[in-house]
């Protein structure tokens, strides 16, 4: 399907990746990959204390070689040519560097069920910097703000532009959609088709904008968290206009899209095909399939990734498209990555259908998978369905709110059900306010969940201040953050450029996101749920601090309800307090409106 040697003419020298290293790694094997014209023609000479070229590889295509580096314990900072030498022709030098690895405290700190993460699509949310929005070298030019396949503007700039708004919030993390380099004809302002993966797109910024960008997010209490995609690449890179090997790629006789079927790849009966077809098909005809049975390529995503955290100091990795990566080699890049950085936090996104189909991706083998994967969380979208089922649909035994109820009696799954990462929407899917018919007590109910609930919750961008729209197509949840730009009419960043409704959102994100903040029970306490009656679903979360009860009524009627029942957790209180209102509440009997959702803070009983 894709033919090696079809990149033009292309320099004797054009490019080693890694760029740059460190010394002091846990892995003292470091994997080079250089590409030039004819490059594997020439000799390499390397000499320098404390490294070792151990092997020189030569593959199909004669435009690469791979070096396999050793850098001892002794190696010490500094730089030395790497030398390609022919008989007869000057030599091509590159001066590698070995630098010092930064261990500053707040580096690569991981992101865990303390934090609120909030995601953003960098070109739709803010424009900080008009200088870099088209450049005449690469393939898709200009800004077009009126058409949602083209690229809007938004850079690192403009979020940096914003962190104060985060900050009031109440985030603590940001996942951006991928920053890196996406020089695809078409449609690629998402970041999922990447073609560089050394570089920024020049039009969010620079590596040193990034690097800059995560050291202001640390410096505000707010942690980074990026965005891999191990599964394709974008066509137009130079690994896939110009591959090292055919086996660089799922190769095909013809161009063959994945079933999209994760089930055929933990099915005991599945077919064999079925199975290939789900982990080798592509994606889209502009994103090659990586083939990771191929180690040249392992080593190129594994020190890629490695690269980013220490060159940066970033806190965590997103794995887009998890279930279709070989496993045993995200085992192991699970295991490389921690081996260098023990905090970072990694979860996969697995969009599948079932507790059971999420809990295969995790680690510690819980469901016989047979193999241990190494992955700490995914992102439950299984929990997402069952709170929109639980707030829309008709309740039954193991419909509407027992759905929800279901689903977290199914957290046994899972070695930690904390670890998750809990969502109702995301650049992928219609937005929670069009989900529930943009009904305001639902949207509220939704928030309360998300903010009370196990796990790690994340908020999609704008969602707080009533963004909606169904993703058909999809570019209708990624529009533009009013404000972001200059010249927009409204500023949704300031409550003055606010309606009514958008600041009563947003003032209620805000309350219950810093309560969180601030409040140790709904980030590592215990979760306590009752059996859904007449309607009535209650979750306590507690710890030695702090219990904290919520109440949703899926009804579409006020009821109340007596409080014996939850005696467990109430114990001899008889008071409580509106985390929303801050009034206080008689917890003998409690009155809760039509789909609406009480969180309240337990106040202290009589002691005997």
């Amino acid at each position: 399907m894709l033919a090696l040697g079809t990149m033009a003419q292309i320099p004797a020298l054009e490019r080693v990746e890694p760029m740059f290293w460190w010394v002091g790694m846990s892995n003292p094997n470091l994997q080079l990959i250089v590409h030039g014209d004819n490059i594997a023609g020439r000799n390499v000479v390397l000499n320098y204390p404390g490294v070792k070229l151990k092997a020189v590889h030569k593959v199909e295509n004669s435009n690469y070689l791979f070096l396999d580096l050793q850098i001892f314990s002794s190696a010490r900072p500094g730089t030395f040519p790497i030398k390609f030498t022919k008989a007869g022709q000057k030599d091509l030098v590159y001066e590698y560097a070995l630098k010092n690895r930064d261990r500053s405290a707040g580096r690569a700190q991981g992101v865990t069920s303390k934090d609120l993460i909030y995601l953003i699509m960098p070109d739709r949310f803010s424009n900080g910097d008009e200088s870099n929005d088209s450049f005449d070298n690469m393939r898709e030019k200009g800004v077009h703000r009126d058409s949602m396949y083209s690229r809007h503007g938004g850079d690192l700039q403009g979020v940096m532009n914003h962190l104060d708004y985060l900050k009031g919030l109440g985030v603590t993390a940001i996942w951006l959609t991928p920053e890196i380099e996406n020089d695809e004809p078409h449609a690629s302002y998402h970041g999922y088709a990447v073609t560089d993966y050394y570089k920024i797109d020049p039009r969010y910024g620079t590596n040193d904008l990034y690097k800059k960008f995560v050291e202001k997010c640390h410096a505000m209490g707010l942690k980074v968290i990026k965005d891999l995609v191990h599964n394709h690449a974008g066509t137009e890179g130079y690994t896939i206009m110009d591959m090292p090997m055919k086996s660089w790629v799922h190769q095909w006789p013809k161009y063959t899209k994945s079933n999209f079927r994760d089930a055929a790849v933990m099915d005991p009966h599945a077919s064999p095909m079925d199975r290939k077809l789900m982990a080798d098909g592509w994606f889209d005809h502009r994103m090659a399939d990586m083939n990771q049975n191929n180690t040249y390529v392992q080593n190129y995503l594994t020190q890629n990734h490695i690269w980013w955290v220490e060159y940066s100091g970033l806190d965590g990795f997103r794995l887009d498209t998890y279930p279709y990566n070989d496993p045993i080699y995200m085992a192991k890049w699970a295991q490389d990555v921690k081996a260098e950085f023990p905090k970072l936090s990694i979860f996969g996104e697995t969009l599948v259908w079932s507790a059971a189909n999420q809990a295969f991706f995790t680690q510690g083998n819980t469901v016989n998978r047979g193999m241990d994967t190494h992955l700490p969380g995914v992102t439950d979208g299984v929990l997402k369905d069952a709170i929109y089922e639980a707030l829309n649909g008709n309740d039954g035994w193991t419909d509407g709110v027992g759905r929800l109820y279901s689903v977290i009696a199914q957290d046994f799954l899972y070695q930690d059900a904390t670890r998750n990462t809990i969502f109702m929407d995301n650049h992928d899917m219609s937005r929670l306010l069009s989900m529930v018919k943009e009904d305001f007590t639902k949207y509220k109910s939704a928030m309360a969940m998300l903010l009370t609930m196990r796990g790690v919750p994340q908020l999609y961008y704008g969602d707080e201040i009533l963004m909606k729209n169904y993703s058909d197509p999809d570019g209708l949840v990624r529009e533009d953050f009013a404000g972001g730009w200059k010249g927009d009419k409204d500023n949704k960043f300031i409550a003055a450029g606010r309606s009514k409704k958008e600041n009563e959102a947003y003032d209620y994100v805000s309350k219950l996101a810093n309560y969180r903040k601030s409040t140790t029970a709904l980030q590592t306490g215990k979760m306590m749920q009752f059996v859904p009656e007449k309607g009535i679903y209650v979750y306590f979360r507690y710890d030695a601090q702090k219990t904290v009860m919520i109440i949703f009524n899926s009804s579409d009627k006020e009821q109340t309800t007596a409080t014996e029942r939850y005696f467990e957790r109430i114990g001899d209180s008889k008071k409580a307090r509106n985390v929303i209102t801050d009034e206080p509440v008689d917890l003998a009997q409690l009155t809760i409106s039509g789909k609406a959702t009480l969180v309240l803070e337990i106040l202290p009983g009589v002691t005997h």
